[in-house]
Protein backbone atom coordinates (compact mmCIF):
# COMPACT_ATOMS: atom_id res chain seq x y z
CA UNK A 1 0.00 0.00 0.00
CA UNK A 2 1.22 3.52 -0.80
CA UNK A 3 2.55 5.48 2.18
CA UNK A 4 -0.14 8.16 1.80
CA UNK A 5 -2.82 5.48 1.90
CA UNK A 6 -1.28 3.98 5.03
CA UNK A 7 -1.13 7.40 6.67
CA UNK A 8 -4.81 8.00 5.96
CA UNK A 9 -5.70 4.80 7.80
CA UNK A 10 -3.22 5.38 10.62
CA UNK A 11 -4.40 8.96 11.28
CA UNK A 12 -8.12 8.14 11.36
CA UNK A 13 -9.59 9.09 14.75
CA UNK A 14 -6.16 10.04 16.17
CA UNK A 15 -6.02 12.90 18.68
CA UNK A 16 -2.30 13.56 18.41
CA UNK A 17 0.61 12.17 16.43
CA UNK A 18 4.10 13.09 17.59
CA UNK A 19 6.80 12.47 15.00
CA UNK A 20 4.82 12.28 11.75
CA UNK A 21 7.89 12.99 9.62
CA UNK A 22 9.73 10.23 11.48
CA UNK A 23 6.80 7.88 10.81
CA UNK A 24 6.95 8.62 7.07
CA UNK A 25 10.69 7.96 7.12
CA UNK A 26 10.18 4.64 8.91
CA UNK A 27 7.44 3.60 6.46
CA UNK A 28 9.72 4.40 3.52
CA UNK A 29 12.20 1.82 4.81
CA UNK A 30 9.73 -0.80 3.58
CA UNK A 31 10.00 -3.05 6.64
CA UNK A 32 7.33 -4.06 9.13
CA UNK A 33 7.40 -1.57 12.02
CA UNK A 34 7.34 -2.64 15.66
CA UNK A 35 4.08 -1.27 17.07
CA UNK A 36 3.84 -1.30 20.86
CA UNK A 37 0.84 -1.10 23.15
CA UNK A 38 1.44 -1.41 26.86
CA UNK A 39 -1.37 -2.57 29.14
CA UNK A 40 -1.24 -2.87 32.90
CA UNK A 41 -3.69 -5.58 34.00
CA UNK A 42 -5.05 -3.62 36.95
CA UNK A 43 -8.66 -4.77 36.31
CA UNK A 44 -9.99 -8.08 34.97
CA UNK A 45 -12.22 -6.86 32.15
CA UNK A 46 -11.96 -4.81 28.97
CA UNK A 47 -14.67 -2.35 27.93
CA UNK A 48 -15.26 -0.47 24.68
CA UNK A 49 -13.17 2.45 25.91
CA UNK A 50 -10.12 0.18 25.91
CA UNK A 51 -10.88 -1.02 22.39
CA UNK A 52 -10.35 2.41 20.81
CA UNK A 53 -6.58 1.94 20.93
CA UNK A 54 -6.90 -1.81 20.24
CA UNK A 55 -8.79 -0.99 17.02
CA UNK A 56 -5.89 1.22 15.94
CA UNK A 57 -3.50 -1.59 16.75
CA UNK A 58 -5.55 -3.91 14.54
CA UNK A 59 -5.30 -1.41 11.67
CA UNK A 60 -1.51 -1.51 11.96
CA UNK A 61 -1.71 -5.30 12.03
CA UNK A 62 -3.80 -5.35 8.85
CA UNK A 63 -1.19 -3.10 7.21
CA UNK A 64 1.42 -5.79 7.82
CA UNK A 65 3.26 -4.32 10.80
CA UNK A 66 4.51 -6.26 13.84
CA UNK A 67 2.28 -5.91 16.89
CA UNK A 68 3.83 -6.07 20.36
CA UNK A 69 1.29 -6.35 23.13
CA UNK A 70 3.21 -5.55 26.28
CA UNK A 71 1.55 -6.81 29.45
CA UNK A 72 2.83 -4.80 32.41
CA UNK A 73 2.91 -7.61 34.95
CA UNK A 74 5.76 -5.76 36.72
CA UNK A 75 4.56 -2.16 36.34
CA UNK A 76 1.00 -3.27 37.12
CA UNK A 77 2.12 -3.95 40.66
CA UNK A 78 3.08 -0.27 40.96
CA UNK A 79 -0.03 1.12 39.30
CA UNK A 80 -0.15 3.98 36.81
CA UNK A 81 -0.44 7.27 38.78
CA UNK A 82 -1.96 9.08 35.79
CA UNK A 83 -4.95 11.15 36.87
CA UNK A 84 -4.79 9.90 40.46
CA UNK A 85 -4.90 12.20 43.47
CA UNK A 86 -3.37 9.52 45.68
CA UNK A 87 -1.19 6.47 45.21
CA UNK A 88 -2.88 3.36 43.84
CA UNK A 89 -3.19 0.32 46.05
CA UNK A 90 -0.43 -2.00 44.89
CA UNK A 91 -1.73 -5.27 43.45
CA UNK A 92 -0.36 -8.66 44.40
CA UNK A 93 1.52 -10.76 41.86
CA UNK A 94 -1.39 -13.24 41.84
CA UNK A 95 -3.96 -10.51 41.08
CA UNK A 96 -1.88 -9.18 38.21
CA UNK A 97 -1.39 -12.67 36.73
CA UNK A 98 -5.12 -13.46 36.83
CA UNK A 99 -6.03 -10.09 35.30
CA UNK A 100 -3.39 -10.60 32.59
CA UNK A 101 -4.90 -13.97 31.72
CA UNK A 102 -8.39 -12.55 31.17
CA UNK A 103 -6.93 -9.53 29.32
CA UNK A 104 -5.29 -11.83 26.79
CA UNK A 105 -8.49 -13.83 26.27
CA UNK A 106 -10.55 -10.71 25.57
CA UNK A 107 -7.95 -8.83 23.52
CA UNK A 108 -7.84 -11.59 20.93
CA UNK A 109 -11.46 -10.91 20.13
CA UNK A 110 -9.94 -7.92 18.28
CA UNK A 111 -6.37 -8.80 17.35
CA UNK A 112 -5.13 -11.75 15.31
CA UNK A 113 -3.46 -13.92 17.94
CA UNK A 114 -1.17 -15.62 15.42
CA UNK A 115 0.20 -12.26 14.32
CA UNK A 116 0.61 -10.73 17.79
CA UNK A 117 3.71 -10.97 19.97
CA UNK A 118 2.84 -10.86 23.66
CA UNK A 119 5.64 -9.84 26.02
CA UNK A 120 5.76 -9.29 29.78
CA UNK A 121 7.92 -6.56 31.27
CA UNK A 122 8.72 -8.67 34.31
CA UNK A 123 11.03 -10.60 31.95
CA UNK A 124 13.57 -7.76 31.98
CA UNK A 125 12.78 -5.88 35.17
CA UNK A 126 13.10 -8.93 37.41
CA UNK A 127 16.71 -9.28 36.23
CA UNK A 128 17.56 -5.61 36.67
CA UNK A 129 19.94 -4.91 39.56
CA UNK A 130 19.45 -2.04 41.96
CA UNK A 131 22.49 -0.41 40.35
CA UNK A 132 20.76 -0.69 36.96
CA UNK A 133 17.62 0.91 38.41
CA UNK A 134 19.64 3.82 39.83
CA UNK A 135 21.31 4.34 36.43
CA UNK A 136 17.90 4.25 34.69
CA UNK A 137 16.34 6.75 37.09
CA UNK A 138 19.24 9.19 36.56
CA UNK A 139 17.69 10.10 33.19
CA UNK A 140 14.87 12.04 34.91
CA UNK A 141 14.81 14.87 37.43
CA UNK A 142 12.29 15.53 40.18
CA UNK A 143 11.46 18.86 38.48
CA UNK A 144 10.64 16.98 35.29
CA UNK A 145 8.37 14.60 37.17
CA UNK A 146 6.54 17.48 38.82
CA UNK A 147 5.63 18.79 35.37
CA UNK A 148 3.00 16.06 35.37
CA UNK A 149 -0.36 17.58 36.28
CA UNK A 150 -1.33 14.83 38.72
CA UNK A 151 1.99 14.98 40.59
CA UNK A 152 1.95 18.78 40.52
CA UNK A 153 -1.53 18.96 42.06
CA UNK A 154 -0.65 16.52 44.79
CA UNK A 155 2.58 18.38 45.57
CA UNK A 156 0.79 21.75 45.76
CA UNK A 157 -1.92 20.26 47.98
CA UNK A 158 0.65 18.67 50.31
CA UNK A 159 -0.60 15.22 49.35
CA UNK A 160 2.01 12.46 49.53
CA UNK A 161 3.84 11.22 46.43
CA UNK A 162 5.75 8.00 46.91
CA UNK A 163 9.12 7.55 45.23
CA UNK A 164 7.94 4.32 43.61
CA UNK A 165 5.32 6.33 41.67
CA UNK A 166 8.09 8.35 40.02
CA UNK A 167 9.45 5.07 38.69
CA UNK A 168 6.28 4.23 36.76
CA UNK A 169 6.79 6.45 33.65
CA UNK A 170 10.50 5.61 33.66
CA UNK A 171 9.78 1.89 33.62
CA UNK A 172 7.08 2.26 30.96
CA UNK A 173 9.54 4.25 28.88
CA UNK A 174 12.19 1.57 29.29
CA UNK A 175 9.72 -0.99 27.89
CA UNK A 176 10.10 0.80 24.56
CA UNK A 177 13.88 0.49 24.82
CA UNK A 178 13.63 -3.22 25.62
CA UNK A 179 11.59 -4.05 22.49
CA UNK A 180 13.07 -1.24 20.31
CA UNK A 181 9.60 0.09 19.46
CA UNK A 182 9.06 2.13 16.30
CA UNK A 183 5.60 3.33 17.32
CA UNK A 184 3.77 3.36 20.65
CA UNK A 185 0.02 3.78 21.03
CA UNK A 186 -1.92 5.09 24.01
CA UNK A 187 -4.70 7.34 25.20
CA UNK A 188 -4.37 11.11 25.44
CA UNK A 189 -4.00 10.78 29.21
CA UNK A 190 -0.77 8.81 28.65
CA UNK A 191 1.21 11.64 27.03
CA UNK A 192 3.87 11.90 29.74
CA UNK A 193 4.40 8.13 29.88
CA UNK A 194 4.55 7.79 26.09
CA UNK A 195 7.06 10.61 25.72
CA UNK A 196 9.22 8.94 28.36
CA UNK A 197 9.77 6.17 25.84
CA UNK A 198 10.99 8.63 23.20
CA UNK A 199 13.36 10.28 25.66
CA UNK A 200 14.85 7.05 26.98
CA UNK A 201 15.31 5.58 23.51
CA UNK A 202 17.44 8.62 22.63
CA UNK A 203 19.50 8.10 25.80
CA UNK A 204 20.08 4.46 24.82
CA UNK A 205 21.09 5.35 21.25
CA UNK A 206 17.88 4.21 19.55
CA UNK A 207 15.73 6.07 17.05
CA UNK A 208 12.85 7.56 19.07
CA UNK A 209 9.46 5.98 18.73
CA UNK A 210 6.56 7.76 17.08
CA UNK A 211 3.77 8.45 19.58
CA UNK A 212 0.13 8.06 18.55
CA UNK A 213 -2.52 9.14 21.04
CA UNK A 214 -6.14 8.10 20.75
CA UNK A 215 -9.08 10.00 22.30
CA UNK A 216 -10.70 8.84 25.51
CA UNK A 217 -14.14 7.45 24.73
CA UNK A 218 -17.04 9.02 26.60
CA UNK A 219 -19.23 6.57 28.45
CA UNK A 220 -22.97 6.03 28.18
CA UNK A 221 -23.65 9.14 30.29
CA UNK A 222 -22.06 11.25 27.54
CA UNK A 223 -19.96 13.12 30.12
CA UNK A 224 -17.19 11.13 31.79
CA UNK A 225 -14.79 8.79 30.04
CA UNK A 226 -15.96 5.20 29.92
CA UNK A 227 -15.12 3.52 33.19
CA UNK A 228 -16.34 0.52 35.12
CA UNK A 229 -16.18 2.50 38.36
CA UNK A 230 -18.50 5.11 36.83
CA UNK A 231 -20.97 2.46 35.68
CA UNK A 232 -21.10 4.03 32.19
CA UNK A 233 -19.33 1.23 30.35
CA UNK A 234 -20.02 -1.55 27.86
CA UNK A 235 -17.86 -4.60 28.52
CA UNK A 236 -16.82 -6.64 25.50
CA UNK A 237 -17.33 -9.84 27.50
CA UNK A 238 -20.89 -9.00 28.52
CA UNK A 239 -23.82 -10.91 27.09
CA UNK A 240 -24.77 -9.95 23.53
CA UNK A 241 -28.19 -8.69 24.62
CA UNK A 242 -26.58 -6.51 27.30
CA UNK A 243 -24.14 -4.97 24.80
CA UNK A 244 -26.99 -4.29 22.37
CA UNK A 245 -29.26 -2.77 25.02
CA UNK A 246 -26.54 -0.58 26.50
CA UNK A 247 -25.58 0.72 23.07
CA UNK A 248 -29.21 1.69 22.43
CA UNK A 249 -29.19 3.76 25.65
CA UNK A 250 -26.31 6.03 24.58
CA UNK A 251 -26.93 9.76 23.95
CA UNK A 252 -27.62 10.67 20.31
CA UNK A 253 -24.66 13.05 20.20
CA UNK A 254 -22.22 10.13 20.60
CA UNK A 255 -23.45 8.18 17.57
CA UNK A 256 -20.89 9.40 15.04
CA UNK A 257 -18.05 9.26 17.58
CA UNK A 258 -18.82 5.63 18.40
CA UNK A 259 -19.07 4.75 14.70
CA UNK A 260 -15.69 6.37 14.04
CA UNK A 261 -13.79 4.86 16.97
CA UNK A 262 -15.47 1.48 17.39
CA UNK A 263 -16.33 0.27 13.88
CA UNK A 264 -14.64 -0.23 10.54
CA UNK A 265 -16.99 1.86 8.40
CA UNK A 266 -15.34 4.00 5.72
CA UNK A 267 -14.77 7.71 6.15
CA UNK A 268 -17.26 8.27 3.33
CA UNK A 269 -19.94 6.36 5.25
CA UNK A 270 -19.07 8.29 8.39
CA UNK A 271 -19.52 11.62 6.60
CA UNK A 272 -22.89 10.42 5.26
CA UNK A 273 -24.00 9.56 8.79
CA UNK A 274 -22.91 12.97 10.12
CA UNK A 275 -24.70 14.76 7.29
CA UNK A 276 -27.81 12.60 7.62
CA UNK A 277 -28.09 13.35 11.35
CA UNK A 278 -27.51 17.08 10.91
CA UNK A 279 -30.16 17.35 8.20
CA UNK A 280 -32.65 15.07 9.94
CA UNK A 281 -32.57 12.53 7.11
CA UNK A 282 -31.40 9.66 9.36
CA UNK A 283 -33.20 8.70 12.56
CA UNK A 284 -30.89 8.26 15.59
CA UNK A 285 -32.74 5.09 16.65
CA UNK A 286 -32.07 3.44 13.29
CA UNK A 287 -28.38 4.34 13.48
CA UNK A 288 -28.08 3.06 17.04
CA UNK A 289 -29.50 -0.29 15.97
CA UNK A 290 -26.94 -0.51 13.19
CA UNK A 291 -24.17 0.46 15.59
CA UNK A 292 -25.34 -2.05 18.21
CA UNK A 293 -25.49 -4.83 15.59
CA UNK A 294 -21.97 -4.04 14.38
CA UNK A 295 -20.54 -4.04 17.90
CA UNK A 296 -22.25 -7.31 18.88
CA UNK A 297 -21.18 -8.92 15.60
CA UNK A 298 -17.56 -7.88 16.25
CA UNK A 299 -17.43 -9.51 19.69
CA UNK A 300 -19.85 -12.39 19.03
CA UNK A 301 -21.26 -13.04 15.54
CA UNK A 302 -24.02 -11.89 13.23
CA UNK A 303 -26.50 -14.50 14.49
CA UNK A 304 -26.12 -13.29 18.08
CA UNK A 305 -26.52 -9.69 16.89
CA UNK A 306 -29.83 -10.52 15.19
CA UNK A 307 -31.05 -12.34 18.34
CA UNK A 308 -29.99 -9.43 20.55
CA UNK A 309 -31.90 -6.95 18.35
CA UNK A 310 -34.99 -9.18 18.35
CA UNK A 311 -34.90 -9.42 22.14
CA UNK A 312 -34.41 -5.67 22.49
CA UNK A 313 -37.40 -4.93 20.30
CA UNK A 314 -39.53 -7.49 22.10
CA UNK A 315 -38.73 -6.20 25.58
CA UNK A 316 -38.48 -2.47 25.01
CA UNK A 317 -40.95 -1.79 22.21
CA UNK A 318 -43.62 -4.34 23.08
CA UNK A 319 -43.07 -4.52 26.81
CA UNK A 320 -42.73 -8.33 26.73
CA UNK A 321 -40.30 -10.47 28.66
CA UNK A 322 -37.22 -11.92 26.94
CA UNK A 323 -37.34 -15.58 25.92
CA UNK A 324 -34.24 -16.69 27.80
CA UNK A 325 -34.53 -15.30 31.33
CA UNK A 326 -31.84 -16.80 33.60
CA UNK A 327 -33.30 -19.00 36.33
CA UNK A 328 -32.24 -18.71 39.96
CA UNK A 329 -33.01 -21.45 42.45
CA UNK A 330 -34.02 -20.50 45.99
CA UNK A 331 -34.59 -23.09 48.69
CA UNK A 332 -37.88 -22.95 50.57
CA UNK A 333 -35.80 -23.53 53.71
CA UNK A 334 -34.44 -19.98 53.30
CA UNK A 335 -37.92 -18.49 53.47
CA UNK A 336 -39.80 -17.45 56.59
CA UNK A 337 -43.52 -18.06 56.20
CA UNK A 338 -42.89 -18.14 52.46
CA UNK A 339 -41.32 -14.68 52.49
CA UNK A 340 -37.87 -13.11 52.10
CA UNK A 341 -36.54 -9.64 52.81
CA UNK A 342 -36.53 -7.79 49.48
CA UNK A 343 -32.86 -6.84 49.72
CA UNK A 344 -31.82 -10.47 50.25
CA UNK A 345 -34.14 -11.55 47.43
CA UNK A 346 -32.62 -9.09 44.97
CA UNK A 347 -29.10 -10.09 46.01
CA UNK A 348 -29.97 -13.80 45.62
CA UNK A 349 -30.66 -13.27 41.91
CA UNK A 350 -27.01 -12.42 41.26
CA UNK A 351 -28.09 -9.33 39.31
CA UNK A 352 -26.32 -7.10 41.84
CA UNK A 353 -22.89 -7.46 43.39
CA UNK A 354 -23.95 -7.01 47.00
CA UNK A 355 -26.79 -6.27 49.40
CA UNK A 356 -25.76 -2.63 49.49
CA UNK A 357 -26.01 -2.33 45.71
CA UNK A 358 -29.38 -4.10 45.82
CA UNK A 359 -30.60 -1.69 48.47
CA UNK A 360 -29.46 1.23 46.35
CA UNK A 361 -31.22 -0.08 43.23
CA UNK A 362 -34.46 -0.55 45.19
CA UNK A 363 -34.33 2.99 46.55
CA UNK A 364 -33.75 4.31 43.03
CA UNK A 365 -36.91 2.57 41.83
CA UNK A 366 -34.96 0.32 39.48
CA UNK A 367 -36.42 -2.95 40.79
CA UNK A 368 -39.61 -4.60 39.57
CA UNK A 369 -41.08 -7.86 40.84
CA UNK A 370 -43.61 -9.42 38.47
CA UNK A 371 -43.76 -6.04 36.72
CA UNK A 372 -44.60 -4.19 39.96
CA UNK A 373 -42.18 -1.42 40.90
CA UNK A 374 -40.61 -1.82 44.35
CA UNK A 375 -38.88 1.15 45.99
CA UNK A 376 -39.04 0.33 49.72
CA UNK A 377 -36.24 -1.64 51.38
CA UNK A 378 -38.20 -2.65 54.50
CA UNK A 379 -40.52 -5.12 52.75
CA UNK A 380 -40.78 -8.88 53.10
CA UNK A 381 -41.77 -10.30 49.73
CA UNK A 382 -43.83 -13.47 49.28
CA UNK A 383 -41.65 -15.61 47.01
CA UNK A 384 -43.50 -17.65 44.41
CA UNK A 385 -42.26 -20.17 41.90
CA UNK A 386 -41.69 -18.51 38.52
CA UNK A 387 -41.74 -14.89 39.77
CA UNK A 388 -39.65 -12.55 37.63
CA UNK A 389 -37.35 -9.94 39.08
CA UNK A 390 -36.20 -7.12 36.84
CA UNK A 391 -33.46 -4.62 37.60
CA UNK A 392 -33.16 -1.63 35.33
CA UNK A 393 -34.10 -2.10 31.70
CA UNK A 394 -32.09 -5.17 30.75
CA UNK A 395 -31.49 -7.50 33.70
CA UNK A 396 -33.98 -10.26 34.51
CA UNK A 397 -34.09 -13.35 36.73
CA UNK A 398 -36.80 -15.98 37.19
CA UNK A 399 -37.15 -17.54 40.65
CA UNK A 400 -37.38 -21.34 40.87
CA UNK A 401 -38.34 -22.68 44.30
CA UNK A 402 -36.98 -26.01 45.42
Amino acid sequence: MEINEQLEIIKRGVSDLIGEEELVKKLKEGRPLKIKLGLDPTAPDIHLGHTVVLQKLKQFQDLGHEIYLLIGDFTGRIGDPTGKLKARVQLTEEEVKENARTYKEQIFKILDQDKTTVVFNNDWFCNMSFSDAIQLSSNYTVARMLEREDFSKRYQNNQPISIHEFFYPILQGYDSVAIEADVELGGTDQRFNLLAGRNLQKEYGQNPQVVIMMPLLEGLDGVDKMSKSKGNYIGIDEEASEIFGKTMSMPDELITRYFELLTDITMEELENIKEGLEQGQLHPMKLKKRLAREIVTKYYNEEEAVKAQSQFEKVFKKGDLPDDIPEVEISKDNLEDGKMWIVNLVAATGLVDSNSQGRRMIKQGAVKIDDQKQDKVNLDIEVTDGMVIRIGKRRFAKIILN
